[in-house]
């Protein structure tokens, strides 16, 4: 590649996903990043894409809802130009209402989704047995199901956008200097870069720890209890995270926290009692200070661009993070929302 207009520094699902859309756009773009496409926590195991409550709306949920809407056609057109499977799928998920009060609320939300939803996705009550052999327990009988939120395969996803990208004529490679504009897409170490050259906290990084069960169930919706989310995947597996550690001494290893974790998911959805586990994985995600996106210049230095912060909803903000930020570094137009920008977190 003789020259470059945008250098994006991180493989992960920003990273690539920026990359993407400004390849779209006819940019020429080289990805920088050692590790190789989702070698950070963009490389974990869960993939869940679900959506804020309908309530209470703010630009967050607004840009959360039109990305989740948007992810569709964006994973398809990945799938169709690198002939790899991302492990997309709307595919909606189920939770359980525990009591009256939690009915209510779940009726109210049903009644909010019908407005800022748009038509284009549901909220709904639902007997549990309309999901029988897969539903989680639920003290009412009763289930909140929503046919907005999805499912990804994070490392099939980045190994999709890296192939995609490749059919268009992007390289990633280990290291390079920069050229064009430079996109830092670099996790909770480029949060820690950040923050000590603008010399206040903007962020850090969260572990997280998660597992895969050998379980076939392509095509269910994914489920959310105790505060746990379980994902079936398209390989016959499913995920279960995650922790959520402010405090380690080792990002990498899993420990009897995950243990609890999965005697949690079974006590939850006894289904999965027996299923043999495939893996367990640990790493730690980057949360911007704002917990939204962390999207925007780099104050103080001119044609530098930061993209980060996704935390647990990076794979679900990635087609509208892609779109907004080659729209800034290609076009200069800025449709980042409040509470988004870099901004935001000083």
């Amino acid at each position: 590649m003789a020259t470059v207009d945008v250098t994006v520094r991180g493989a992960g699902i920003f990273g690539l996903s920026v990359a993407w859309a400004c390849v779209q756009a006819g940019a020429r773009v080289r990805v920088v990043d050692p590790r190789g496409p989702g070698g950070g926590a963009s490389g974990g195991l869960v993939g869940a894409l679900a959506p804020h409550t309908p309530e209470r709306w703010n630009a967050k949920k607004q840009f959360q809802f039109e990305s989740l809407i948007m992810a569709e056609d964006f994973w398809r057109e990945i799938a169709e130009a690198g002939g790899q499977d991302p492990g997309y799928a709307r595919s909606g998920r189920l939770q359980p209402i525990a009591d009256a009060r939690a009915l209510a609320l779940a009726q109210e939300r049903a009644a909010q989704a019908e407005v800022l939803w748009r038509g284009k996705a549901e909220w709904r009550v639902v007997p549990e047995e309309a999901h029988a052999g897969w539903a989680p327990r639920s003290p009412t009988g009763l289930l909140i199901h929503d046919t907005l939120s999805g499912r990804m395969h994070p490392r099939r996803a980045c190994a999709a956008l890296a192939a995609a990208l490749a059919s268009r004529g992007a390289v990633i490679v280990d290291e390079a200097a920069d050229e064009g504009r430079v996109l830092w897409a670099t996790g909770h170490e480029g949060l820690a870069a950040l923050s000590e050259a603008l010399g206040r906290p903007l962020g850090g990084g969260v572990k997280g720890q998660a597992l895969l069960l050998e379980f076939a169930a392509p095509q269910a919706p994914q489920l959310f209890a105790d505060s746990l989310h379980i994902i079936p995947h398209a390989d016959g597996t499913v995920a279960i995270g995650s922790t959520s550690e402010r405090e380690f001494s080792d990002p990498a290893s899993t420990d009897a926290q995950l243990d609890e974790i999965h005697a949690r998911a079974l006590a939850a959805f006894p289904v999965l009692e027996g299923a043999p586990v495939l893996e367990r994985w640990a790493g730690v995600r980057p949360r911007a200070r704002s917990r939204a996106p962390m999207l925007g210049g780099w104050p103080g230095r001119p044609g530098h661009f930061i993209a980060n912060g996704g935390f647990k909803i990076g794979f679900g903000m990635a087609p509208k993070v892609a779109q907004v930020m080659a729209a800034l570094m290609l076009e200069g137009r800025d449709d980042i929302p409040e509470g988004f920008r870099v901004a935001d977190n000083l």
